[in-house]
């Protein structure tokens, strides 16, 4: 028996355990969880009429925009075939809220009392929310650009000078309404030429909140073109969380199966196995936290469907092994033998899947291309550890002279 290879197949074995227990904390907080697991709103837009691809862009970006400033973390928004538009926002406290700042077209004029509009959402420079410290009054301060600066000093003025006050008495032709997705805000009275650009005012809010959410839209800006809700979906975080619970145990329990009949079934190798599939898992949970992926139900699915398949190159391998011991061969010619053997029909399942799984995400939207991914991460770790490690594992195994019994390898 060669002890230095015992060794170095205990360290090894050790060390990937070690890692995996000290990495759980680690990988528990760097994970994103998804709408599915960790509550929020799912909400789908539909472009009303014919839609461009750029217009759609500008669209995505806008609502980026508009979701960013809600102060929403780990947003997906997404392009949805030729027209729609996906958006989930996990963790988002106020469901209402979000959906009707999502809903808004955010398209912003200001009309003369005859209707006409003498100044739009183009015009505007900044919006922020405030509250006045005399009158605890809420408001929205605009802010204009050069061009609408000099449009509203422009009207304005004409309008003090146009319809002059009489015994003190308002003319209401000096009102310029301020209307957003046609719906009035209000109705000020213009008392004097505004010519700064500034102290232009939107008030009548309950909260802070509120007038926060208007300043949000007139500074993202309105849509290029209309869209309408044509689903919106709420998830509790209660849903959620029972979703991750669940996943959990069905994920201890399958796993541990796996492991028995591995052990029992395969014997020493299958110990190898075991060892193979908690690096498996290592690898494919620290690339999803590397490349910062959000985790979803369907991710889970895709990875426990991966192990499966992880386990399945394992179990072609030892059977070809099995079929050489059985054959006469030594320990280490068989080893060779049945990996050379195990090779191109592990290589051949696991790219026809790669396949589908590319397809997938091509095709699919949402939670459908988080399973792809999880399943492509699952499947090229699979690849690597059941036809690199475990490799490696068996023939140090077999170089050690430690286990030489074919019994003890199933055979």
């Amino acid at each position: 028996m060669k002890w230095g290879k015992v060794a170095a197949l205990l360290l090894v074995a050790g060390l990937i355990v070690g890692a995996a227990i000290l990495a759980v904390d680690p990988l528990k907080k760097s994970l994103k969880l998804g709408l599915d697991l960790k509550g929020g709103v799912q909400v789908r837009l539909q472009a009303k009429g014919a839609v461009t691809d750029k217009e759609l862009s500008q669209i995505i970006a806008i609502m980026r925009n508009r979701v960013d400033k809600l102060g929403v973390t780990e947003p997906i928004i997404q392009k949805e075939g030729e027209n729609r538009i996906l958006i989930e926002l996990p963790g988002v406290k106020d469901p209402e809220a979000a959906i009707n700042l999502i809903g808004k077209t955010a398209q912003l004029e200001f009309k003369t009392i005859d209707g006409t509009t003498v100044l739009t959402g183009k015009d505007l420079a900044d919006a922020q929310e405030g509250k006045d410290p005399q009158t605890g009054e809420f408001f929205v301060g605009l802010k204009f650009n050069p061009e609408g600066t000099q449009k509203f000093a422009e009207v304005t003025t004409q309008l003090v000078n146009q319809y002059p006050e009489v015994n003190g008495k308002r003319d209401e032709r000096r009102i310029i309404a301020i209307l957003l997705d046609e719906d009035i805000l209000q109705a000020p009275y213009v008392i004097e030429p505004i010519t700064t650009g500034e102290g232009a005012r939107i008030t009548g809010y309950k909260d802070l909140q509120e007038a926060h959410n208007i300043a949000v839209l007139l500074r993202s800006g309105a849509l290029p073109v209309p869209v309408e809700i044509i689903e919106k979906r709420t998830v509790g975080p209660t849903l959620g969380a029972d979703s991750i619970v669940k996943s959990k145990t069905a994920g201890i329990w399958g796993l541990a199966a796996i492991m028995v009949f591995m052990l029992l079934y395969y014997r020493v190798p299958g110990i190898i196995a075991n060892v193979s599939l908690v690096l498996y898992a290592l690898i494919v949970l620290g690339v999803l936290a590397g490349l910062n992926a959000t985790l979803t139900l369907p991710g889970i699915a895709g990875f426990l469907l991966s192990v499966g398949m992880c386990v399945d190159a394992n179990i072609i391998i030892y059977e070809r092994l099995k079929e050489e011991l059985r054959n006469g061969k030594s320990l280490r010619a068989a080893i060779d033998a049945g990996f050379s053997r195990a090779f191109w029909t592990i290589f051949d399942a696991n790219v026809t899947t790669l396949i589908a799984a590319a397809v997938l995400f091509y095709l699919g939207t949402g939670t459908i291309k988080g399973f792809a991914v999880t399943l492509s991460i699952g499947i090229l770790s699979s690849m690597f550890t059941a036809i690199t490690f475990t490799r490696f594992m068996l023939k140090t195994l077999a170089d050690s002279k430690a286990v030489t019994n074919p019994r003890l390898y199933g055979a």
